[in-house]
């Protein structure tokens, strides 16, 4: 069939029929009116938000979102989920936490096979999807309101509990780059299963990401800089046009050998918190460098001040 007709097809249904090779400006913007925004990952412990925050106020570049506690939010004690919860709400920095027990923590060896690794990260079975949600219930107690998703089946279940008021209200899913989601379509099926951020593989060439951008208005969550598991790539020089063709999106700072897999992987509980929260800083002098190239290659492109209203922010006074 003709690859035109085809493209037609795709566009009726709201989907590009091609890369955005022509990088349009993206017309979208935060509720603020910004076009970006940072986010931190790998904030594992009270001490490295700490750390995080004070080295973000030093470098006057806010940062708005923290990826937190990866490692699982069930390897922290009640009152350590507290203290970070106190901590981010003063702060005024949403935190989107990492709920446990997940496919990783499983029984099934399929996930670690070359061929199974390729197939996603889900969960198996109901017994799964109950202790996540009895992890992420245990986190909104305290005062919690962002969730790192990886599976549309969980997504469905946590928004359907957020519409029938099973869970907050306030309650923000943000969509993990384990998901492995890559195109307009997936991004579009995330959305419409109540997703309200996504983060896109992370080495989606500029035309890809624009074409996503163009087929939804949820923000993406852009790696600008990625751990050597994960290929090491460095695309600081492309944050202004990322910026232009995305937004609202927000930028990731993720650099160090490994995430969660491997000899290397940062955030595994017996990695130091003082190691973490070096990092932490190192993550937020990064976050200034992209600022500073942002507005030399696009003057007058707009980051969000500390602390937007439509954050997440933790609650710990009203859980």
């Amino acid at each position: 069939m003709d690859q035109r007709e085809v493209a037609e097809l795709m566009e009726k249904h709201g989907i590009p029929g091609r890369d955005a090779y022509d990088l349009p400006t993206s017309p979208h913007r935060f509720p603020d009116g910004a076009q970006y925004r940072m986010e931190i990952s790998g904030v594992e412990r009270p001490e490295v938000l700490e750390a995080t925050v004070d080295e973000a106020r030093k470098r006057k570049v806010p940062v708005h979102r923290m990826i937190s506690v990866v490692m699982g939010a069930t390897l922290l004690t009640r009152s350590e989920l507290k203290e970070f919860a106190q901590i981010a709400a003063e702060a005024r920095v949403e935190v989107i936490l990492t709920p446990g027990p997940r496919s990783g923590w499983d029984t099934g060896r399929q996930l670690v096979t070359p061929e199974g690794s390729l197939s996603g990260l889900r969960f198996r079975g109901s017994d799964q999807l109950r202790y996540v949600i009895a992890d992420i219930l245990r986190a909104v107690e305290v005062g919690f309101r962002g969730f790192l998703v990886l599976d549309e089946g969980l997504l469905w279940l946590l928004s359907q509990m957020r519409a029938k008021g099973d869970l907050p209200k306030d309650v923000v899913f943000k969509v993990s780059v384990f998901a492995g989601h890559g195109n307009a379509a997936g991004a579009k099926v995330l959305e419409s299963l109540g997703a309200n951020t996504f983060n896109p593989l992370g080495d989606l060439s500029l035309p890809a990401l624009a074409s996503i951008r163009k087929a939804v208005k949820l923000p993406l969550d852009l790696h600008i800089f990625l751990t050597d598991s994960f290929g090491g790539f460095n695309r600081f020089y492309e944050a202004p046009e990322m910026v232009r063709t995305c937004a609202p999106c927000y930028f990731k700072f993720e650099p160090g050998p490994a995430c969660v897999v491997g000899a290397g992987a940062l955030y595994k509980p017996w990695v130091p918190g003082k190691t973490l929260a070096d990092w932490g800083r190192e993550k937020v002098k990064q976050a200034a460098i992209v600022h500073e190239l942002i507005q030399t290659s696009l003057p007058g492109a707009v980051l969000s001040e500390w602390g937007p209203a439509d954050l997440a922010f933790p609650r710990p006074e009203g859980g």
